[in-house]
């Protein structure tokens, strides 16, 4: 069985140890109780991708594979605002949705049996975004609200709320925000991969077992 991470630096790791990251977890956990000659791993994500961009390489990295499992994992970059963009988004509310969309469909129409989706985990950064008045904090849980919606209309999703499950840790191991992201308050820190990986693998597993 072929799963392919198909996301932003969230999925890829960015600031931590390859071998301490939640996917490369994941993997090892896999091909421990699967084997690795029944499971394989691939991770297609790239740090600082939209979901425009995730759009572009999509008919290499994933049409042109055989990939049964996809786990996409967008929205960090869409929902910032950089200095050059004046006031918007790097990708709008509605070309998010849509993007979500055309890359769910895509996956089906090529062949993927489950693709799971996921929403972000919250960001503790409170200052506003140059030329707006919102943060990026803020920011991010509107995008999740959105990821929500599209699970909730395509019933062929598999959903994951990452941003319900570490509101959830918080409160019921009463730590901070700030010490389950890097400093930047936006990359996931060694325990922020941990909660990652002990939400997703047993999605992940389930549905290996389910398509052997």
């Amino acid at each position: 069985m072929n799963l392919y991470f198909f996301g932003d630096s969230i999925s890829f790791g960015q600031g931590i140890s390859v071998d301490l990251t939640w996917v490369n977890k994941m993997a090892q956990q896999l091909h421990q109780k699967y084997g690795r000659d029944k499971t394989t791993v691939i991770n297609t994500s790239i740090n600082g991708n939209t979901t425009r961009m995730a759009l572009e390489r999509m008919p290499y990295d994933i049409q042109s594979h055989d990939v049964d499992v996809l786990l996409v994992g967008f929205g960090m970059n869409d929902c910032n605002y950089w200095v050059t963009d004046k006031g918007v988004p790097r990708v709008s509310p509605n070309a998010f949705r849509a993007n979500l969309e055309e890359i769910i469909d895509r996956a089906f129409h090529f062949g993927v049996k489950k693709v799971v989706l996921r929403t972000n985990h919250p960001s503790p950064r409170t200052d506003y975004m140059i030329n707006t008045d919102i943060t990026y904090g803020e920011s991010n849980r509107f995008y999740n609200e959105i990821i929500r919606e599209v699970a909730k209309n395509d019933s062929r999703i598999v959903f994951v709320d990452i941003e319900q499950v570490f509101d959830n840790y918080i409160k019921e191991h009463h730590v901070g925000l700030e010490e389950l992201t890097l400093p930047d308050g936006v990359h996931l820190s060694l325990l922020g991969h941990d909660v990652y990986f002990t939400c997703m693998y047993p999605v992940i597993a389930e549905i290996v077992e389910e398509e052997q």
